[in-house]
């Protein structure tokens, strides 16, 4: 089974520039995540968008699922902004016969305290292990999108 990997940008992604004091959406470090984890898995990395998801839109949402509804592998992992993360996952869900996990970061993965390694690792075994539908895989749990909501307060998800 071959794993597609795409990239929206979000948090996972991000870069901070000194010179600006803020963070930047980068390239997506995925590739780099399973490289280091010597991962004995067949997959393939492609970024869609490269936004930080508050500034998504409904096209960019659209742009999403027309990528992945056209995707011929069934075994699908996005990762994404966690302020919409929950919106997208819903536009997805009328996509028949694939599992769709989508995944992110509350710290950029290029920090050393990241969750990003973990979350990218749980979507891993979650892909290959979940029936087809899409969910949401973060802070090491599996999450029906219609039945979770991120808890800024905690930074993390959590059932409804």
């Amino acid at each position: 089974m071959k794993i597609k990997i795409f990239s929206a940008g979000g948090t996972i992604d991000k870069i901070y520039f000194d010179k600006k004091s803020e963070f930047d959406v980068g390239e997506s470090v995925v590739g780099d995540i399973l490289k280091e984890a010597n991962v004995n898995f067949e997959y393939e990395c492609e970024p869609i968008l490269s936004k930080d998801s508050l500034e998504m839109t409904d096209a960019d949402r659209q742009l999403v699922f027309d990528k992945i509804n056209s995707e011929l592998n069934t075994h699908i992992i996005i990762t994404h902004g966690t302020d919409t993360m929950i919106e997208t996952a819903k536009k997805l869900q009328s996509i028949p016969g694939k599992v769709i996990v989508l995944t992110g970061s509350m710290q950029p993965a290029r920090f050393k305290a990241s969750d990003a390694a973990f979350n990218v690792g749980c979507a891993i075994i979650a892909v290959q292990s979940l029936s087809p539908g899409v969910y949401i895989v973060m802070n090491g749990c599996v999450f029906d999108p219609e039945k979770v909501r991120k808890n800024r307060d905690q930074n993390r998800f959590e059932i409804l």
